[in-house]
């Protein structure tokens, strides 16, 4: 019997058939079992934290969160997130959501790398953070059962280096545009990958502005 409990299951309805559809002819393997991990780590921590959240927001949220490293979804100079904000609000506006939910999905899509933030808002900008958090970084590996986190990768398999597979794909979706990892912990996977980037400083550009004192 799966560890995945109905509560966090994928929702079997016409958006989530939609949004499968979609991300899986858009995105490549490793980014599509990743945000599908990120969706049921996140639903998860859901129903472990007793939330009332609505799972095909959640879904869209967590399925699209990594969409904007693809070229076809990549802007010249919108951080990444943002581009997939702004696709996953597209979306759903075209399948009859509401500008009030698709703003929400817009806005977890948008603040996923910023830590300390998401987990005080709306439950579903909170679980796409926790299940990207856990995925990738596994701050909450010990909240989960053995048998929920094997299920998960059971259904969603991680590559044998998952992490270094994702670090490069974090590098390849963002390396044409660095002005956007100024202040975001993207900036930390170009100086990964190239030694000598040099990053944005928060004071130089304060003291570089044109107001003076």
């Amino acid at each position: 019997m799966s560890a995945i409990v109905e509560e966090a299951g994928i929702p079997d309805s016409k958006l989530g058939h939609a949004i499968t559809e979609y991300i899986r002819d858009t995105e490549t393997e490793l980014l599509f079992n990743h945000s599908s991990r990120v969706y049921h780590f996140g639903a998860l921590a859901g129903v472990h934290r007793g939330l009332i959240f609505d799972r095909e927001l959640l879904y869209a949220g967590a399925m699209f969160h990594d969409i904007g490293l693809m070229p076809s979804h990549s802007s010249k100079d919108e951080r990444f997130e943002v581009d997939g904000a702004h696709a996953a609000r597209d979306f759903l506006r075209s399948h009859g959501i509401s500008e009030a939910d698709a703003y929400t999905v817009w806005t977890a899509i948008a603040l996923h790398t910023t830590p300390g933030v998401p987990q005080h808002m709306h439950p579903v900008v909170a679980l796409v953070t926790a299940g990207v958090e856990m995925d990738v970084l596994g701050l909450t590996y010990s909240q989960y059962s053995d048998a929920e986190r094997e299920a998960v990768v059971r259904a969603f398999p991680r590559t044998p280096k998952f992490k270094e597979d994702i670090i490069q794909a974090f590098y390849d979706g963002i390396r044409h545009k660095p002005q956007t990892t100024f202040g975001n912990v993207k900036a930390d996977v170009i100086a990964d990958k190239e030694p000598h980037f040099h990053r944005g400083n928060f004071c130089s550009v304060i003291r570089c502005s044109h107001w003076h004192g």
